[in-house]
């Protein structure tokens, strides 16, 4: 089920990616797959930090491919993302944990950090 929302900033932001985050950890768990890409700030670490935590397979772009890597960075050193890839590897790793069945994507692959 899916609800709009229309409440208060979140860390400053409106619409919040830590926000929406959140729910997919509390409605989805392990039977999701979470990405922070090129971004200022912090926004999304600590929902992605949830999504790890509830069994989610989660990643960041790296430093290098980045044009700003603070929300990335921040989610990376939280320990909130499994993987750091360069931009031009996010989707076949994304691809080959959604090709696997539900919840089982973390312990398919293994963890990598390409920067």
């Amino acid at each position: 089920r899916c609800r709009i929302d229309d409440g208060p900033p979140v860390n400053r932001h409106k619409p919040a990616v830590d926000v929406l985050f959140k729910s997919v950890a509390e409605n989805a768990g392990a039977n999701a797959i979470g990405a922070i890409l090129t971004g200022m700030g912090d926004d999304g670490a600590r929902g992605l930090l949830q999504m790890r935590q509830a069994g989610a397979v989660t990643l960041v772009q790296d430093e290098a491919t980045s044009v700003v890597w603070g929300m990335p960075g921040a989610a990376w050193k939280l320990g909130a993302a499994r993987d750091m890839l360069p931009l031009d590897r996010i989707a076949q790793r994304l691809m080959e944990w959604a090709s696997l069945p539900a919840g089982q994507a973390d312990g398919a692959t293994p963890p990598r950090t390409d920067a």
